[in-house]
C-alpha cells in the first residue's frame, strides 16, 4: 500500500469509518461499490488535474443502464437491461474494453408512468469483494455471481421470500458486501443475507407501511464507537445492529410522497441526510449507557432530491433540487454558498481539495473544495444522458452513459 492510501486510511479510521478490508488491492483500494470504497463518494487516489487532458482509451455500447460502473484494477463491471426483458452484468477488460465474461437473467419491469422519464432499466449499483459480486435487480432479485467467471452462485427474489410486493420503482437499492454477508434494502425491509448462500442472517424495519420499497442505499460506519449499518428508509433515518438487526436510533425525516433517495453521510459522530421537498438535517449520535440517541444539531431548507452528498470533513457539498450545488458548514448548517443550476442530477467525487462533478447532461466538472465561492477549475463532455454514478481507478474515470460505457485516462 502506497503511502498516500496509507495516510487516507489512517484519517478515516479517525473520522470514524471503518473501511471493509477486503476491499483493498496491493496499491491502495479500488471503486469496487455504490460511491467508491466507503460509499461516500471519496477516493484516496488522485483526481485529474486537467480534464482537457482526459483521453478517451475505449467506449462499448450498452442497452440501458443508471448502475455506476465498478473496477477491481483488472476488469470493469456494468450492467444493461437488455430488450426489456433481461438484466445482464458484463464483465470487461480494464485496459482493452475486450468482454470477459456476459451473464443475464430475467428481470425488467415497466415503472409507472409518473417515473417513466428516468426509465424502468436496471438501477442498483453492483458490489464487489474479493470473491464475489452481488447486485439488485428491478424485480427485487439479488444475484451473486463469481467475479472471475460470471456463473451464478445464488439468486433469491425477496419479493416472493417475504411475500412482499414487488416495488412499482424496481428495485433500486445498491448492496452492501460485509464481513461475508450481503446488506440491501428490498423484500419490504432491511436484509442481512449471507454471502455464501443468499440465506436470510435478520429482517428489519419491516414496518414502512404502503411505501416499504427502498429509494436509499445503506453504509456502515463506526458511530460513537459501534460499527453499525446507517439506513434511510422511506420514513426514517435509522442505526441498525449488525448482528442481530435491531434498532438502535431513528429520526423521523419528512420528504414529498416520503421520497427520501439520498445515501447518508456519516461524519465522525455526525449523520447528514437531506430530503425531496423537505430539508437538510445533520444528527449527533450517540450512546448515553445502553441507551443511544439522535440529537438535531441543524435543520435547514436546503432541499436535495435524487443526488447524495459529500464532505471533507467541515463542509458538506450537496446538489438540489433546483439543480444548484451548494457548501454547507457543518458545525451550524449555514449555506456558505450556492452555484448555478447544474443539471438535474450530479454525481459527486471528493479528494484532496478537489470535487469531481458528473451531471445528467455529461458535462464533467472539476470544482475547488472551498467554502468560499463556487470555483470551477475545468470542464469537459465526457457523456450524454449520465444518471449513472461516475467511477474513478488508478489514472482513469469510468463514465456510463445510458447506453455507452467509456473510459477515460488522465
Amino acid at each position: 500500500m502506497n503511502q498516500r492510501a496509507f495516510s487516507w486510511l489512517f484519517l478515516i479510521c479517525l473520522a470514524g469509518i471503518t473501511p471493509d478490508l477486503p476491499a483493498i488491492a496491493a496499491d491502495g483500494q479500488t471503486w469496487n461499490q455504490w460511491r467508491g470504497p466507503q460509499r461516500n463518494g471519496q477516493w484516496p487516489g488522485e483526481l485529474p488535474q486537467s480534464l482537457s487532458n482526459l483521453e478517451l482509451g475505449w467506449e462499448r455500447p450498452f442497452q440501458p443502464s443508471y448502475s455506476g460502473p465498478i473496477c477491481d484494477g483488472e476488469l470493469v463491471f456494468t450492467s444493461e437491461t437488455v430488450d426489456d426483458k433481461f438484466e445482464r452484468i458484463v464483465a470487461l477488460e480494464l485496459d482493452t474494453g475486450n468482454v470477459r465474461w456476459e451473464t443475464q437473467w430475467e428481470g425488467a419491469i415497466q415503472v409507472p408512468g409518473y417515473a417513466a422519464a428516468n426509465g424502468s432499466w436496471i438501477k442498483s449499483t453492483p458490489a464487489l469483494s474479493e470473491d464475489a459480486l452481488v447486485i439488485l435487480g428491478m424485480r427485487d432479485q439479488v444475484v451473486c455471481l463469481d467475479p472471475e467467471t460470471g456463473d451464478i452462485r445464488w439468486q433469491v427474489d425477496l419479493a416472493q421470500r417475504f411475500g412482499a410486493r414487488r416495488p412499482p420503482f424496481g428495485g433500486v437499492c445498491s448492496p452492501l458486501i460485509h464481513d461475508q454477508a450481503v446488506y440491501v434494502m428490498g423484500g419490504g425491509a432491511t436484509l442481512k443475507l449471507s454471502l455464501a448462500d443468499g440465506s436470510t442472517i435478520w429482517r428489519t424495519l419491516a414496518d414502512e407501511g404502503d411505501e416499504d420499497d427502498a429509494l436509499s442505499s445503506p453504509i456502515i460506519a463506526t458511530i460513537d464507537g459501534k460499527l453499525q449499518l446507517v439506513v434511510q428508509t422511506r420514513t426514517r433515518l435509522c442505526g441498525v445492529d449488525l448482528a442481530d438487526g435491531s434498532l438502535l436510533w431513528a429520526q423521523r425525516i419528512e420528504a414529498y410522497r416520503n421520497m427520501n433517495i439520498l445515501t447518508p453521510l456519516v461524519i465522525g459522530d455526525r449523520v447528514f441526510t437531506a430530503a425531496h421537498s423537505g430539508e437538510a438535517h445533520c444528527f449527533e449520535i450517540n450512546c448515553e449507557g445502553n441507551r443511544w440517541v439522535a440529537e438535531e444539531v441543524w435543520s435547514q431548507r436546503a432541499q436535495a432530491y435524487m443526488s447524495s452528498p459529500i464532505s471533507d470533513g467541515n463542509t458538506v457539498y450537496m446538489h438540489m433540487k433546483n439543480e444548484r450545488m451548494t457548501a454547507l458548514d457543518l458545525d451550524s448548517g449555514e449555506i456558505l454558498w450556492t452555484s448555478q443550476p447544474l443539471g438535474k442530477y450530479q454525481s459527486l467525487v471528493y479528494s484532496d481539495s478537489k470535487i469531481l462533478v458528473l451531471n445528467s447532461r455529461g458535462e464533467l466538472l472539476a470544482v475547488e473544495a472551498n467554502r468560499d465561492r463556487f470555483q470551477l477549475i475545468d470542464q469537459a463532455k465526457v457523456a450524454n444522458d449520465s444518471w449513472a454514478y461516475l467511477g474513478i481507478f488508478d489514472g482513469g474515470l469510468l463514465v456510463r452513459d445510458l447506453n455507452s460505457l467509456k473510459v477515460y485516462r488522465f
